[in-house]
């Protein structure tokens, strides 16, 4: 209990820090209602074109929303100090990388809450179904924790802007494609047992990508 209670206080600490400035998620959300716009002006996206090109266009979408999420999350950490406060509380290196991550994961969350409905009404796509949301929660809790051990990475480098995606994109991309895969078939009308080989992929990716985020992200912060 005392592991979760820190891992808690970490989240609230992020989740209080956003209600206060509200400058990641209003950033988060722009970025996707604009890149859905785009997407839908420049590739004439209807009927069965809509069906073929929305998995890629929504993940490519929550990818690079969720980059520019997580480099910030990490930026305000160093800019207030608060990784410093961090490194010297009483607490295992693993409950920060799960704070960080669920924190992550709850702004990420909160985007695609908002996005799922937009994208369906946009291009007409039925993506409000259980099984894409479930998809969608898969895919986003393996790209927040690969991402905050990376953003951790990158945020000791002079171009963490740049370098995150750059490190990011790449180990993400058994995720990214398992979960367009599996939404695409979804979407097709296919069952979760038609596609159970993309979301043991995207669960087997998840429990992975966990594991070594947890041993790696003191060394990680310390180095």
């Amino acid at each position: 209990m005392g592991f979760v209670r820190k891992v808690w206080a970490i989240v609230a600490k992020d989740v209080a820090a956003e209600l206060h400035t509200r400058e990641m998620v209003s950033a988060m959300l722009v970025f996707s209602v604009l890149a859905l716009m785009i997407f839908s002006f420049a590739l004439d996206l209807r009927g069965t074109v809509a069906r073929a090109a929305a998995p890629g266009v929504l993940w490519a979408t929550v990818a690079f929303a969720g980059t520019l999420g997580l480099s910030r999350s990490m930026a305000r950490e160093q800019q207030t100090g608060c990784i410093d406060g961090l490194l010297l509380a009483p607490m295992d290196r693993s409950a920060i990388f799960f704070g960080k991550a669920l924190g992550n994961l709850i702004f990420m969350g909160v985007v695609e809450i908002v996005l799922l409905p937009l994208f369906s009404a946009l291009f007409d796509v039925p993506l409000l179904r259980p099984g894409v949301v479930l998809v969608t929660a898969l895919g986003t809790v393996g790209y927040a924790a690969v991402g905050t051990l990376l953003a951790a990475i990158a945020i000791n480098t002079r171009a963490r802007e740049v370098m995150l995606p750059i490190l990011l994109l790449p180990l993400a991309i058994p995720a990214l494609v398992a979960a367009v895969q599996a939404t695409g078939g979804l979407v097709e009308g296919a069952t979760m047992s038609e596609v159970s080989g993309w979301t043991r992929l995207l669960v087997a990716y998840d429990l992975i990508i966990v594991a070594v985020s947890m041993l790696t992200f003191g060394y990680v912060l310390e180095e």
